[in-house]
C-alpha cells in the first residue's frame, strides 16, 4: 500500500477574521462526503452550530437551513466574524485509518504550526479544543498542561499569554447531552466575553 496516496490534505484554508479573540481547533474535517456545507465542523450529525444556537439564540436550529439537512455556512461565518472566533485543525495532513471521521482512526502526518496561526491574531486570547487529539497536539506544540474538560490552563506564545480550553467534542458519539455540551460551551464563552 503507498501511504503518499493516502494522505489527505486540509481541504479548508484557515478561517482567521480580523479581530478574532479566540481560536477553535478541531482535529481534521470528517471525509467530503459527510458534509452538509463547505465550513467547519461540516457533518449534519455533529452538534456544534446547534450548541452555538442554542447557547447565543436560544434555538438550537438557528443555524440550520429549513427543510434541509444541511447548515448555514453563510449565517455561520458571518457570526463567526462578529463574534470574533477564529476556526482551523490542528492537522493540516492526515492518514484515516477507517473510513469514518473518529478522532482515534486518525494518523497525524503534519500537524498545524499553531503559534504562525496565532501570529495571524494579535487579538486572540484563547485557543478552544473541542477534542482531545486536538488538545493533545496543542499541549505538545506549546509544552503546556491539557486542561480536563470544560477548564483551562494558561499557555505562553511570542510573548502572549492566552487562555487554552479542553471543551466536549461536539460529535455525537461523545457520551453527554447536547444540554451538558451547551453549558460546557457557555461558561467558556461567558468567560471569554465573547456571549
Amino acid at each position: 500500500m503507498n501511504r503518499a496516496k493516502n494522505i489527505e490534505r486540509h481541504p479548508l484554508p484557515p478561517f482567521l477574521p480580523v479581530g478574532a479573540r479566540v481560536l477553535m481547533l478541531g482535529s481534521f474535517p470528517p471525509s467530503r462526503e459527510r458534509w452538509s456545507m463547505d465550513f467547519f465542523y461540516p457533518n449534519w450529525i455533529n452538534d456544534m452550530w446547534r450548541i452555538m444556537g442554542l447557547i447565543f439564540f436560544n434555538d438550537h436550529h438557528h443555524f440550520e437551513l429549513i427543510g434541509e439537512k444541511r447548515f448555514d455556512s453563510i449565517k455561520i461565518a458571518d457570526f463567526c466574524s462578529a463574534r470574533g472566533i477564529a476556526l482551523y485543525d490542528t492537522a493540516c495532513e492526515v492518514i484515516r485509518l477507517r473510513d469514518n471521521a473518529s478522532d482515534k482512526f486518525l494518523e497525524v502526518v503534519t500537524s498545524t504550526d499553531i503559534a504562525a496561526l496565532l501570529r495571524e491574531l494579535p487579538t486572540c486570547r484563547a485557543i478552544i479544543t473541542t477534542g482531545q487529539k486536538a488538545a493533545e497536539i496543542v499541549a505538545e506544540q506549546f509544552g503546556c498542561s491539557i486542561p480536563s474538560v470544560g477548564t483551562h490552563v494558561s499557555l505562553r506564545t511570542d510573548n502572549r499569554c492566552l487562555d487554552f480550553w479542553r471543551l466536549p467534542s461536539t460529535s455525537r458519539a461523545y457520551p453527554l447531552s447536547l444540554e451538558k455540551k451547551a453549558e460546557a460551551y457557555r461558561k467558556m464563552w461567558q468567560h471569554e466575553g465573547i456571549l
